[in-house]
């Protein structure tokens, strides 16, 4: 069986308040593109789990992958059997684009099918919120107002937006604990709720994301991507999560001029 395992970006990304368990309160809409991974699983003997990667680089070994860890998890609760797992890996990694989270979400849903678990949506969002706080998205893969840690999802009616999408990453890692640790939490100056009422053509400069500042003020080259698709026209552009990863919307794919040819750029739509 095979599931691709897309991106996501983020219009608008608000950290509203500090948790007293450490973590952030934050808001958000994620938006499903096209740009994935590909998730290959089929049944083998025994009852264990063979993960092997193609494509990217991922560090760490495969027990520390959201993959095995999404077999450990279901492991515990049901009697698998042994799978034979790859992964091509395309999605930059670090890049604020959610691609370990779908990676795992997506293998949650592999083996739901697999195995014949029958798992629910709201099962499977169970699941997926122990790998990690943006998993229980990638399950229903479908716009989404996102608050408290990440994890707490509403259905949102968006726009229909046929614009071109453009994710450009400049191969820059931002740590997520740096990113945070210049951000002081507040208040969300726009409701993302209402999204729906406002025409892209006035996103810019009102839909924001707050660890752009924090981010831009350390790596400046990933401030000149969004300067660079806004100057070539893009209608709205940000960064995504806590970076490094830049898109632009565009009525129409260009040639862009002015990225690195090392950077890594992938033209698409949302899903």
């Amino acid at each position: 069986m095979i599931a691709f395992a897309n991106a996501k970006i983020n219009l608008g990304l608000y950290v509203t308040e500090r948790r007293t368990d450490g973590y952030h309160n934050l808001e958000s809409i994620f938006l499903p593109v096209s740009l994935c991974d590909v998730l290959e699983a089929i049944r083998s003997e025994g009852d264990e789990i063979a993960f092997t990667t193609q494509g990217r680089r991922i560090d760490g070994d495969a027990e520390s992958n959201l993959c095995v860890k999404a077999y450990r998890l279901l492991q515990r609760d049901f009697k698998l059997g042994g799978v034979e797992a790859t992964m091509l890996k395309q999605v930059p990694i670090g890049a604020g684009l959610g691609g370990g989270s779908s990676d795992g979400a997506h293998m949650l849903k592999l083996l739901n099918e697999l195995f014949s678990l029958n798992l629910s949506t709201d099962q499977l969002q169970h699941y997926a919120a122990q790998l990690g706080s943006d998993c229980p998205f990638f399950i229903s893969n479908k716009p989404a107002f996102v608050h408290g840690r990440g994890e707490l999802l509403d259905p949102i009616d968006m726009p229909a937006i046929q614009s071109h999408v453009v994710i450009i990453h400049p191969g820059i890692h931002v740590g997520t604990a740096d990113a945070y640790r210049g951000i002081k939490p507040s208040a969300a100056s726009f409701d993302l709720r209402t999204i729906g009422q406002l025409p892209m053509d006035q996103w810019q400069g009102r839909i924001t994301n707050d660890f752009e500042r924090v981010v831009f003020a350390l790596h400046p080259e990933i401030a000149s991507i969004k300067r660079t698709l806004l100057d070539q026209g893009a209608l709205y552009s940000s960064m995504s999560g806590s970076g490094s990863a830049v898109f632009g919307f565009f009525d129409e794919r260009i040639a862009l001029s002015g990225i690195p040819q090392n950077y890594f750029v992938h033209w698409g739509k949302l899903l």
